[in-house]
């Protein structure tokens, strides 16, 4: 009788446990239900909150100027008799007016500037991101006295070459750097090195001459795009070259197995960054200014903006179609 008593009691306060713990399991049930959460919708949520500081941004003063612009860009616009501004819809008058009767303030027409501002930023893009690829490899090798190079290196780029120029511009009483570089690579001797040594053809000579004579407006630009290959060069792991130098790879095939794969999604931010900085330096930026707020040609100066911010999207859209097309087909071949 007595274990029978004994038993009664313990599967009693078995059962009582059990239903005491039963709340606590769906309370737990629930929450893991609520934080069920796959590792790709939560990197989702955390772009989307990285995100807001920007979307929040170009809502407030970005996205507001674009559509005045468009609007202007459409109008006519006059000083109102009681102040302010008047707009009265005039179709596409400004855009024929900017192509057919306006030129620049160099006396250029804008459908030429267009071209030869794209041209140009398309070719020196390139260039800008091998020069930013070479400075970053040069900084990135190990050797004594590294951190030193690299205050030397990067202290100008941090408080921008082009203040440094201007230093040394004021401080020797003309504009040395400019000067000095103009001497040496007058009367073409570059273009007559190449066309004499090498077997190039002439359109490739004239461009390798014109972007050694701006080597120095070239590197002005290179400052952020440097430190962002060597943070890529920084985060590739030291195995992958340990491994290929096991298996017999020289450096060479390292580079363009291990470190131009390895360095392909900085590639692609490199380039648009690149892009998009020379598009912000354009000439065009200044006509802008100029037909609106000097010339009073508000609604000129509006199509123009509107015109070189399709032209921008257009030539992102094409760059980023080329470098996509790039990557894939470098991933199939490695």
């Amino acid at each position: 009788m007595n274990k029978r008593k004994i038993s009664d009691k313990i599967n009693k306060s078995d059962t009582s446990n059990q239903t005491q713990k039963k709340p606590e399991t769906q309370k737990t049930n629930k929450t893991k239900k609520r934080l069920n959460i796959t590792f790709r919708t939560s990197r989702k949520i955390n772009a989307v909150v990285f995100l807001l500081p920007w979307l929040i941004g170009f809502l407030l003063f970005f996205a507001v100027p674009i559509y005045s612009s468009v609007v202007y860009s459409f109008s006519k616009t006059e000083v109102g008799e009681q102040g302010g501004m008047s707009l009265e819809f005039n179709g596409f008058d400004n855009y024929k007016a900017l192509f057919q009767t306006e030129v620049s303030s160099t006396g250029i027409q804008f459908a030429r500037m267009f071209l030869e501002e794209n041209a140009r930023i398309f070719l020196n893009t390139p260039v800008i991101m091998t020069f930013s690829l070479f400075c970053a490899i040069l900084v990135n090798v190990k050797f004594k006295g590294r951190g030193l190079a690299r205050v030397v290196f990067f202290l100008p780029i941090i408080i921008g070459l082009n203040v440094v120029q201007k230093l040394i511009a004021v401080s020797t009483g003309s504009d040395f750097v400019d000067s000095s570089v103009g001497a040496f690579f007058s009367d073409g001797f570059i273009m007559r090195l190449l066309l004499n040594n090498t077997f190039l053809p002439i359109s490739v000579a004239a461009f390798i001459a014109q972007a050694t004579e701006e080597v120095f407006s070239l590197a002005s630009k290179c400052g952020v795009q440097t430190l962002i290959f060597l943070a890529g060069l920084q985060s590739i792991s030291g195995a992958l070259y340990e491994v290929a130098k096991i298996e017999g790879a020289n450096a060479y095939e390292t580079f363009w197995k291990i470190t131009i794969p390895m360095l392909s999604n900085v590639i692609v931010f490199v380039v648009v960054y690149s892009f998009v900085d020379l598009f912000l330096s354009s000439p065009v930026s200044e006509e802008i200014y100029m037909f609106a707020f000097r010339r009073g040609q508000i609604g000129t100066g509006a199509a123009l903006s509107t015109v070189y911010m399709l032209n921008v999207l257009a030539d992102l859209l094409i760059l980023l179609f080329a470098l996509t097309k790039l990557t894939k087909g470098g991933n199939t071949d490695a």
